[in-house]
Protein backbone atom coordinates (compact mmCIF):
# COMPACT_ATOMS: atom_id res chain seq x y z
CA UNK A 1 0.00 0.00 0.00
CA UNK A 2 3.19 2.24 0.48
CA UNK A 3 3.11 4.18 3.52
CA UNK A 4 0.47 3.67 6.04
CA UNK A 5 -0.95 6.72 7.17
CA UNK A 6 -2.98 7.84 10.28
CA UNK A 7 -5.82 5.81 11.72
CA UNK A 8 -8.04 8.87 13.81
CA UNK A 9 -10.11 7.61 16.75
CA UNK A 10 -13.05 6.59 16.87
CA UNK A 11 -15.48 8.86 18.49
CA UNK A 12 -17.21 5.99 20.61
CA UNK A 13 -13.70 4.69 22.19
CA UNK A 14 -12.88 4.76 25.07
CA UNK A 15 -8.89 4.28 25.17
CA UNK A 16 -6.89 5.17 23.03
CA UNK A 17 -3.29 4.00 21.88
CA UNK A 18 -0.26 6.38 22.00
CA UNK A 19 2.91 4.60 20.14
CA UNK A 20 5.91 5.73 21.33
CA UNK A 21 7.95 4.14 18.65
CA UNK A 22 6.44 3.40 15.15
CA UNK A 23 3.68 1.19 15.29
CA UNK A 24 4.11 -2.26 14.19
CA UNK A 25 3.00 -3.25 10.36
CA UNK A 26 -0.46 -3.22 9.46
CA UNK A 27 -1.94 -7.15 8.90
CA UNK A 28 -5.13 -8.08 7.85
CA UNK A 29 -7.48 -9.21 11.03
CA UNK A 30 -10.69 -10.49 10.77
CA UNK A 31 -13.16 -10.20 13.19
CA UNK A 32 -16.26 -12.29 13.79
CA UNK A 33 -19.25 -10.95 13.89
CA UNK A 34 -22.24 -12.74 15.56
CA UNK A 35 -25.09 -10.18 14.66
CA UNK A 36 -28.60 -12.10 14.40
CA UNK A 37 -29.74 -10.14 11.49
CA UNK A 38 -28.22 -9.16 7.85
CA UNK A 39 -30.74 -7.28 5.77
CA UNK A 40 -30.04 -3.98 6.31
CA UNK A 41 -32.88 -1.16 5.96
CA UNK A 42 -32.10 2.26 4.18
CA UNK A 43 -34.46 5.33 4.57
CA UNK A 44 -32.26 7.98 2.90
CA UNK A 45 -33.10 8.98 -0.68
CA UNK A 46 -29.93 9.48 -1.42
CA UNK A 47 -29.37 5.90 -1.96
CA UNK A 48 -30.89 4.10 -4.78
CA UNK A 49 -32.04 0.62 -2.98
CA UNK A 50 -34.02 0.17 0.24
CA UNK A 51 -32.33 -3.15 1.45
CA UNK A 52 -28.99 -4.51 1.52
CA UNK A 53 -26.54 -7.14 2.70
CA UNK A 54 -23.03 -6.52 3.88
CA UNK A 55 -21.04 -9.92 4.80
CA UNK A 56 -18.58 -7.89 5.71
CA UNK A 57 -17.85 -4.49 7.99
CA UNK A 58 -14.46 -2.30 6.44
CA UNK A 59 -12.70 -3.30 3.57
CA UNK A 60 -9.27 -4.14 2.25
CA UNK A 61 -9.67 -1.62 -1.14
CA UNK A 62 -8.53 1.40 1.35
CA UNK A 63 -10.40 3.87 -0.55
CA UNK A 64 -8.97 7.38 0.62
CA UNK A 65 -12.43 9.10 -0.01
CA UNK A 66 -14.74 6.25 1.45
CA UNK A 67 -17.93 7.30 3.16
CA UNK A 68 -18.48 3.95 4.85
CA UNK A 69 -14.86 4.80 6.84
CA UNK A 70 -17.54 6.50 9.42
CA UNK A 71 -19.29 3.37 9.98
CA UNK A 72 -15.81 1.66 11.50
CA UNK A 73 -16.07 3.87 14.55
CA UNK A 74 -19.33 2.71 15.82
CA UNK A 75 -17.33 -0.98 16.12
CA UNK A 76 -15.16 1.10 18.10
CA UNK A 77 -12.54 0.85 15.28
CA UNK A 78 -11.04 4.08 13.47
CA UNK A 79 -11.34 5.35 10.41
CA UNK A 80 -8.34 5.30 8.87
CA UNK A 81 -5.96 2.03 8.95
CA UNK A 82 -8.17 0.08 11.24
CA UNK A 83 -10.94 0.60 7.94
CA UNK A 84 -8.50 -0.99 5.74
CA UNK A 85 -7.25 -3.96 7.90
CA UNK A 86 -9.52 -4.61 10.84
CA UNK A 87 -12.24 -6.70 8.69
CA UNK A 88 -15.71 -7.54 10.23
CA UNK A 89 -17.29 -10.80 9.03
CA UNK A 90 -20.18 -12.32 9.80
CA UNK A 91 -20.25 -16.29 9.34
CA UNK A 92 -23.58 -17.18 9.62
CA UNK A 93 -24.95 -14.50 6.60
CA UNK A 94 -26.55 -17.08 4.43
CA UNK A 95 -28.38 -18.25 6.81
CA UNK A 96 -29.65 -14.87 8.58
CA UNK A 97 -30.06 -13.87 4.88
CA UNK A 98 -32.45 -17.35 4.62
CA UNK A 99 -33.94 -16.90 8.02
CA UNK A 100 -35.26 -12.78 6.45
CA UNK A 101 -36.61 -14.78 3.29
CA UNK A 102 -38.46 -17.02 5.38
CA UNK A 103 -40.87 -14.04 7.54
CA UNK A 104 -43.46 -13.48 5.86
CA UNK A 105 -43.40 -9.54 5.79
CA UNK A 106 -40.78 -10.31 3.02
CA UNK A 107 -42.07 -9.47 -0.17
CA UNK A 108 -39.06 -10.61 -2.62
CA UNK A 109 -37.75 -6.69 -2.95
CA UNK A 110 -34.30 -5.55 -4.34
CA UNK A 111 -31.64 -6.84 -2.48
CA UNK A 112 -28.48 -4.65 -2.56
CA UNK A 113 -24.93 -5.95 -1.95
CA UNK A 114 -22.60 -3.82 -0.86
CA UNK A 115 -23.64 -0.68 0.66
CA UNK A 116 -20.85 -0.26 3.88
CA UNK A 117 -17.90 -2.53 2.49
CA UNK A 118 -17.75 -3.86 -0.89
CA UNK A 119 -18.75 -7.80 -1.12
CA UNK A 120 -16.21 -8.99 -3.35
CA UNK A 121 -12.87 -7.38 -0.98
CA UNK A 122 -10.17 -9.99 -1.34
CA UNK A 123 -10.98 -11.60 2.20
CA UNK A 124 -14.53 -12.77 -0.07
CA UNK A 125 -11.92 -15.40 -2.71
CA UNK A 126 -11.29 -16.96 1.14
CA UNK A 127 -14.76 -17.16 2.94
CA UNK A 128 -17.19 -17.07 0.18
CA UNK A 129 -19.91 -15.72 2.12
CA UNK A 130 -21.37 -13.55 -0.83
CA UNK A 131 -21.56 -16.27 -3.12
CA UNK A 132 -23.02 -18.81 -0.28
CA UNK A 133 -25.77 -15.47 -0.33
CA UNK A 134 -26.48 -14.90 -3.42
CA UNK A 135 -27.23 -18.87 -3.74
CA UNK A 136 -29.58 -18.08 -1.13
CA UNK A 137 -30.91 -15.17 -3.56
CA UNK A 138 -31.27 -17.51 -6.52
CA UNK A 139 -33.33 -19.91 -4.04
CA UNK A 140 -35.64 -17.22 -3.73
CA UNK A 141 -35.28 -16.00 -6.97
CA UNK A 142 -34.80 -12.71 -5.27
CA UNK A 143 -33.40 -9.40 -7.18
CA UNK A 144 -30.23 -8.89 -6.59
CA UNK A 145 -28.03 -5.49 -7.09
CA UNK A 146 -24.40 -5.72 -6.71
CA UNK A 147 -21.87 -2.48 -6.66
CA UNK A 148 -18.21 -3.43 -6.40
CA UNK A 149 -14.54 -2.51 -7.61
CA UNK A 150 -13.15 -6.53 -8.06
CA UNK A 151 -12.64 -8.62 -10.98
CA UNK A 152 -13.51 -11.82 -8.38
CA UNK A 153 -17.21 -10.62 -9.10
CA UNK A 154 -16.71 -13.12 -12.47
CA UNK A 155 -16.40 -15.92 -10.28
CA UNK A 156 -20.29 -16.05 -9.86
CA UNK A 157 -21.35 -15.53 -13.37
CA UNK A 158 -23.05 -18.66 -12.99
CA UNK A 159 -24.98 -17.48 -10.43
CA UNK A 160 -25.62 -14.27 -11.66
CA UNK A 161 -26.64 -15.07 -15.08
CA UNK A 162 -29.17 -17.78 -13.46
CA UNK A 163 -30.44 -15.10 -10.59
CA UNK A 164 -30.89 -12.41 -14.40
CA UNK A 165 -32.68 -15.45 -15.75
CA UNK A 166 -35.15 -15.95 -13.14
CA UNK A 167 -34.89 -12.62 -11.56
CA UNK A 168 -33.17 -9.81 -12.06
CA UNK A 169 -29.33 -9.14 -11.77
CA UNK A 170 -27.74 -5.92 -11.73
CA UNK A 171 -23.72 -5.19 -11.41
CA UNK A 172 -22.28 -1.59 -11.14
CA UNK A 173 -18.55 -1.67 -11.17
CA UNK A 174 -17.50 1.35 -9.88
CA UNK A 175 -14.40 2.93 -11.31
CA UNK A 176 -13.77 6.76 -10.08
CA UNK A 177 -9.91 6.68 -11.11
CA UNK A 178 -9.82 5.98 -14.37
CA UNK A 179 -5.80 6.70 -14.33
CA UNK A 180 -3.96 3.53 -12.80
CA UNK A 181 -1.33 5.53 -11.22
CA UNK A 182 -4.12 7.54 -9.46
CA UNK A 183 -5.95 4.75 -8.34
CA UNK A 184 -3.08 2.70 -6.84
CA UNK A 185 -2.35 5.93 -4.69
CA UNK A 186 -5.80 6.35 -3.54
CA UNK A 187 -7.37 3.26 -4.00
CA UNK A 188 -4.34 1.24 -2.92
CA UNK A 189 -5.88 -2.22 -2.05
CA UNK A 190 -8.64 -2.07 -4.88
CA UNK A 191 -7.45 -3.81 -8.80
CA UNK A 192 -6.55 -1.88 -11.28
CA UNK A 193 -9.17 0.19 -13.18
CA UNK A 194 -8.18 -2.03 -16.73
CA UNK A 195 -8.96 -5.37 -14.29
CA UNK A 196 -12.12 -4.02 -13.81
CA UNK A 197 -12.83 -3.19 -17.14
CA UNK A 198 -12.05 -6.85 -18.11
CA UNK A 199 -14.05 -8.43 -15.90
CA UNK A 200 -17.28 -5.50 -16.73
CA UNK A 201 -17.14 -7.41 -20.53
CA UNK A 202 -17.00 -10.94 -19.32
CA UNK A 203 -20.47 -10.30 -17.32
CA UNK A 204 -21.64 -8.39 -20.47
CA UNK A 205 -20.70 -10.96 -22.61
CA UNK A 206 -22.34 -13.72 -20.02
CA UNK A 207 -25.68 -11.58 -20.46
CA UNK A 208 -25.32 -9.83 -17.04
CA UNK A 209 -26.46 -6.14 -17.29
CA UNK A 210 -23.62 -4.34 -15.93
CA UNK A 211 -23.50 -0.53 -15.04
CA UNK A 212 -20.84 1.89 -14.55
CA UNK A 213 -20.27 4.56 -11.33
CA UNK A 214 -17.96 7.31 -11.62
CA UNK A 215 -18.34 8.34 -8.17
CA UNK A 216 -17.52 9.79 -6.03
CA UNK A 217 -16.66 12.95 -8.43
CA UNK A 218 -13.39 14.49 -6.83
CA UNK A 219 -13.41 18.37 -8.25
CA UNK A 220 -9.37 19.32 -9.66
CA UNK A 221 -8.62 15.71 -9.60
CA UNK A 222 -10.62 12.85 -11.57
CA UNK A 223 -14.07 15.05 -12.88
CA UNK A 224 -11.80 15.81 -16.20
CA UNK A 225 -11.69 12.13 -16.96
CA UNK A 226 -15.42 11.81 -17.08
CA UNK A 227 -15.71 11.58 -21.11
CA UNK A 228 -12.67 9.08 -20.74
CA UNK A 229 -13.94 6.78 -18.38
CA UNK A 230 -17.29 6.82 -19.90
CA UNK A 231 -16.02 5.23 -22.78
CA UNK A 232 -13.78 2.95 -21.61
CA UNK A 233 -17.13 1.38 -19.40
CA UNK A 234 -19.39 1.84 -22.67
CA UNK A 235 -17.09 -0.17 -24.75
CA UNK A 236 -16.57 -2.86 -21.97
CA UNK A 237 -20.66 -3.38 -21.86
CA UNK A 238 -21.90 -0.65 -19.52
CA UNK A 239 -25.37 -0.09 -20.41
CA UNK A 240 -26.16 2.59 -17.80
CA UNK A 241 -23.77 5.44 -16.18
CA UNK A 242 -24.11 7.44 -12.48
CA UNK A 243 -22.32 9.47 -10.47
CA UNK A 244 -21.69 11.27 -7.25
CA UNK A 245 -19.97 13.81 -5.49
CA UNK A 246 -17.66 12.78 -2.84
CA UNK A 247 -18.86 13.49 0.84
CA UNK A 248 -16.56 14.01 3.35
CA UNK A 249 -17.98 14.05 6.55
CA UNK A 250 -15.91 13.68 9.77
CA UNK A 251 -12.73 11.89 9.91
CA UNK A 252 -13.02 10.98 6.12
CA UNK A 253 -12.34 14.30 5.60
CA UNK A 254 -8.57 13.60 7.97
CA UNK A 255 -7.86 10.03 6.19
CA UNK A 256 -8.88 11.72 2.59
CA UNK A 257 -6.57 14.99 3.01
CA UNK A 258 -3.84 13.16 4.51
CA UNK A 259 -3.47 10.33 1.66
CA UNK A 260 -3.87 13.33 -1.25
CA UNK A 261 -1.39 15.28 0.32
CA UNK A 262 1.11 12.34 0.39
CA UNK A 263 -0.19 11.55 -3.57
CA UNK A 264 -0.35 15.38 -4.70
CA UNK A 265 1.37 17.41 -2.35
CA UNK A 266 1.01 20.44 -5.07
CA UNK A 267 -2.89 18.85 -6.02
CA UNK A 268 -4.24 18.91 -2.41
CA UNK A 269 -4.89 22.30 -1.46
CA UNK A 270 -6.69 23.28 -4.50
CA UNK A 271 -8.66 20.16 -4.12
CA UNK A 272 -9.83 20.52 -1.01
CA UNK A 273 -10.94 23.88 -1.88
CA UNK A 274 -13.09 22.83 -5.35
CA UNK A 275 -14.67 20.07 -2.81
CA UNK A 276 -15.77 23.25 -0.55
CA UNK A 277 -16.87 25.22 -3.54
CA UNK A 278 -19.52 22.17 -4.89
CA UNK A 279 -20.43 22.10 -1.17
CA UNK A 280 -21.51 25.68 -0.01
CA UNK A 281 -18.06 26.23 1.79
CA UNK A 282 -18.05 22.69 3.77
CA UNK A 283 -16.45 19.10 2.59
CA UNK A 284 -20.31 17.28 3.69
CA UNK A 285 -23.98 17.97 3.31
CA UNK A 286 -25.73 15.95 6.16
CA UNK A 287 -29.23 16.97 4.88
CA UNK A 288 -30.96 13.91 3.25
CA UNK A 289 -31.45 14.08 -0.59
CA UNK A 290 -28.56 16.28 -0.77
CA UNK A 291 -25.38 14.03 0.67
CA UNK A 292 -24.71 12.81 -3.02
CA UNK A 293 -25.21 16.05 -4.70
CA UNK A 294 -23.05 19.09 -5.57
CA UNK A 295 -24.34 22.92 -5.84
CA UNK A 296 -22.57 25.98 -7.65
CA UNK A 297 -21.64 26.72 -11.19
CA UNK A 298 -18.39 24.48 -11.37
CA UNK A 299 -20.52 21.65 -10.35
CA UNK A 300 -23.12 22.44 -12.67
CA UNK A 301 -20.84 22.27 -15.39
CA UNK A 302 -19.76 19.03 -14.50
CA UNK A 303 -23.04 17.82 -14.24
CA UNK A 304 -23.33 18.80 -18.01
CA UNK A 305 -20.39 17.17 -18.60
CA UNK A 306 -21.38 14.05 -17.65
CA UNK A 307 -25.14 13.99 -19.00
CA UNK A 308 -23.28 15.16 -22.67
CA UNK A 309 -21.00 12.12 -22.52
CA UNK A 310 -23.53 9.44 -21.49
CA UNK A 311 -26.13 10.81 -23.57
CA UNK A 312 -23.51 10.98 -26.25
CA UNK A 313 -22.36 7.28 -26.03
CA UNK A 314 -26.02 6.11 -25.63
CA UNK A 315 -26.42 4.88 -22.12
CA UNK A 316 -30.00 4.20 -21.22
CA UNK A 317 -31.25 3.44 -17.76
CA UNK A 318 -30.77 0.14 -15.76
CA UNK A 319 -33.17 -2.61 -16.76
CA UNK A 320 -36.65 -2.21 -15.13
CA UNK A 321 -37.45 -5.00 -11.91
CA UNK A 322 -39.66 -7.91 -12.53
CA UNK A 323 -43.24 -6.67 -11.76
CA UNK A 324 -44.70 -8.51 -9.46
CA UNK A 325 -41.77 -9.77 -7.97
CA UNK A 326 -40.83 -13.16 -9.05
CA UNK A 327 -39.90 -14.13 -5.02
CA UNK A 328 -40.72 -17.44 -3.86
CA UNK A 329 -40.10 -19.58 -0.70
CA UNK A 330 -38.96 -23.53 -1.76
CA UNK A 331 -40.91 -24.89 0.57
CA UNK A 332 -44.19 -22.77 -0.73
CA UNK A 333 -43.09 -23.85 -4.66
CA UNK A 334 -42.90 -27.28 -4.06
CA UNK A 335 -46.45 -27.27 -1.75
CA UNK A 336 -48.01 -25.62 -4.90
CA UNK A 337 -47.28 -28.30 -7.76
CA UNK A 338 -49.19 -30.86 -5.19
CA UNK A 339 -52.28 -29.34 -6.17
Amino acid sequence: MGRLLSNPRSRFASTEIDWEEPPPPIRVELIEDASASILAHNDSPDVGFDWSVNPYRGCTHACAYCYARNFHEYLGFGAGTDHDSRIVYKPRAAELLAAEFARPRWKGELVAFSGVTDCYQSVERRLGLTRACLQVCLDHHNPVGIITRSPLVTRDIDLLVALHERAAARVNFSIPLLDPELSRQLEPGAPPPALRLKAMAALAQAGVPVGVSLGPIIPGLNDRAIPETLKAAREAGAQWAWMILVRLAGAVATVFEERLREARPLAVDSVMARIRRARDGGLNSPEFGARMKGSGEAWAVTEQLFTLWRDRLGYEKPPPLPSPSPFRRPGEARQLRLF
